[in-house]
């Protein structure tokens, strides 16, 4: 059987949703304006409908994100918003809070978001049994574990390929609520873990000082892609829904290239969507926002930095070192094409990377706007490429699908036939006057029917099956193709929202492979509270939200600072000697951490 492997690309609007499907998106994930973890990218379901319309056409699909814990005073009203979605054919919901699953729902598909924390073969197990149709697996997963997360189930596995990633494991982390009042579960994080902070000993030595030593570096998994997919993956996720249009366009377009090298080798695999896509630029993942680029755990625990300590910001492309500094200019070895107006960074003295503009550049001399404080050999980034973003503010991709049309006759006049690429077929019946042609006109004929302009579709066959030569007139034969191209498209959408309607069953049977859920289950209402008792669970403790404890773990993470010091005693058996607890320090508020080495896991507390 052929597999149909999707590449899923964010969408903060409607607007960068299309463009995310013209540069390559087999789907798409959105927020409405209520209860998306991401607040500052909500949509009405107006914009969405246009989306969705826009998306069947390629036979990709729309997902929204509805992935915030509710209280029980919002399920009435997540539930309306859901049959709302459901009226204008998006193809799934992307949900945290199982207190959804209680509701009247509609037959469609429902996603497990990456905050239902589905860390085990279990718990995936479990969420195929009980209504979900993909699962969203933890950014922190080796290839093996993706391996047997499909072993134990056949529901589609979405898998994070690229993005920036959160160092709590999703859903787990309940730093911002408890230091700011502002949810991470609720769609309203503070980005504690992007923060400078010192880093203390049990005795008070200052072991590091306002270093981002929580921040991690972005997920590049472009290397992997077709690893993954043999491991298990169905989906692969590009993560930002906060990311500009720019960033998506870039990034999708390069992981689409890079799936369809693999598609051209592997007769077993295929896009999920259709249309072939045209790049008016050559996408470079270096160019779009980045803090560095790290595997993470995909292939265990290694040697190479997953976190960067000097910057939550963006690096983008190393360009080189200074050679010279002169008066008003610096030269630079190493050189790449710098552009002016392009955005230049570096790390200063003091270690905090400062950023410039440049306002000419000549060959290797650049005449900053301003003359930073550099001094030889300081290694450049490059954050912002001025002639890569112009090219990318235009029209920057095409998607075509590829149509087979033919002319032939009836004994009334002529039938304009197309059929695309999935065999979706219309034909157009013209009675005409059979007025014989003075000259061959075959080739007109075919050069006007292929001319599809501006529409979705790209001539790849057109074939003349006249009896004799007859002169059509090109108004004729104009009108009949936008008949047909409005027929076709019209069929595509139909046809893409019939498949993607999948009806949901839930199995209780199935147990839930703990019978104690803690806050860390994130249970703010009584239908999910229900909904765990009705399979298996003893005892529901209330989600953090509702009821913040003292002294619980607000944070658990694979990424260790005592591994990225070079102090860790089981993989790098070190034999250097910390006080602990050590704690991290930002102004007046100071966190606790304590390691499970045993687990190979950080967690934080509140100190």
């Amino acid at each position: 059987m052929i597999r149909k492997i999707e590449l899923l690309a964010p969408a903060k609007s409607v607007e960068i949703g299309i463009e995310a499907i013209k540069h390559g998106a087999d789907a798409v994930y959105i927020g409405a304006d209520k209860f998306s973890a991401r607040q500052a990218a909500g949509n009405s379901v107006e914009d969405i409908s246009r989306l969705v319309e826009f998306a069947h056409q390629f036979g990709a699909k729309v997902y929204v994100a509805l992935n915030t814990v509710l209280t029980d005073e919002q399920l009435p009203e997540a539930q309306k918003l859901i049959n709302d979605l459901y009226k204008i054919d998006v193809d799934a919901i992307i949900v945290q809070d199982m207190g959804i699953m209680k509701l009247d729902l509609p037959d469609m598909e429902f996603h497990a978001s990456t905050q239902t924390d589905c860390r085990t073969p279990e718990k995936v197990q479990f969420m195929a049994a009980n209504g979900f149709s993909q699962v969203v697996l933890p950014r922190e997963f080796t290839l093996s574990e993706i391996a047997a997360a499909r072993k134990a189930s056949d529901v589609a596995l979405e898998v994070f390929v690229h993005g920036a990633l959160c160092v709590s494991y999703s859903g787990q982390c309940y730093i911002s609520e408890a230091l700011c009042g502002r949810s991470a579960n609720r769609g309203s994080c503070a980005q504690y873990c992007r923060l400078p902070y010192k880093l203390y000993d049990a005795e008070g030595t200052l072991l590091a000082e306002d270093k981002h030593l929580l921040s991690l570096k972005d997920l590049n998994q472009s290397e992997y892609l077709e690893k993954i997919i043999d491991a298990g993956a169905t989906s692969l996720k590009i993560e930002g829904r906060l990311k500009d249009m720019d960033y998506v366009k870039n990034v999708t377009a390069y992981y689409r290239k890079r799936l369809d090298d693999i598609f051209r080798r592997r007769k077993d695999l295929e896009a999920a969507s259709s249309g072939n896509c045209e790049f008016n630029f050559e996408p470079q993942l270096s160019k779009s926002f980045n803090r560095g680029f790290t595997n993470y755990f995909l292939n265990g625990r290694g040697r190479e930095s997953i976190h960067n300590p000097d910057t939550p910001k963006s690096l983008g492309e190393y360009i080189g070192t200074v050679k010279e500094i002169k008066k008003g200019y610096f030269t630079i070895a190493g050189l790449k094409q710098i552009h002016n107006g392009d955005g230049l960074c570096y790390k200063a003295i003091d270690g905090s990377f400062k950023g410039f503009r440049v306002n000419k550049a000549e060959e290797n001399r650049i005449f900053p706007l301003e003359m930073p404080n550099l001094k030889p050999k300081t290694e450049l980034y490059r954050n912002f490429d001025n002639d890569f973003e112009k090219e990318l503010s235009k029209e920057s991709s095409s998607r075509k699908i590829s149509v087979s049309i033919v002319l032939s006759e009836t004994e009334k006049g002529f039938v304009f036939s197309f059929t695309d690429i999935d065999n979706n077929n219309v034909k157009i019946e013209i009675e005409s006057t059979k007025e014989k042609a003075k000259s061959s006109q075959k080739d007109n004929q075919k050069k006007q029917l292929s001319k599809l302009g501006n529409t979705i579709f790209k001539a790849i066959d057109v074939i003349v099956d006249l009896n004799d030569d007859y002169f059509i007139p090109s108004s004729v034969i104009a009108e009949a193709r936008r008949q047909a191209v409005e027929k076709l498209i019209a069929l595509r959408i139909e046809r893409n929202r019939k498949i993607v309607r999948r009806s949901s069953t839930s199995d209780k049977d199935v147990a839930y492979p703990e019978t104690h859920i803690s806050y860390l289950g994130n249970v703010i209402n009584e239908k999910a509270k229900s909904f765990y008792l009705e399979r298996g669970v003893e005892s529901v403790d209330p989600g953090f939200e509702i009821n913040p404890i003292d002294d619980v773990v607000l944070m658990q993470t694979k990424h260790c600072i005592k591994y990225s010091m070079g102090w860790c005693p089981v993989h790098q058996r070190s034999s250097v000697k910390i006080s602990e607890p050590l704690f991290l320090e930002y102004k007046d508020q100071r966190l606790r951490l304590s390691f499970d080495c045993a687990k190979c896991q950080m967690k934080i507390y509140k100190a």
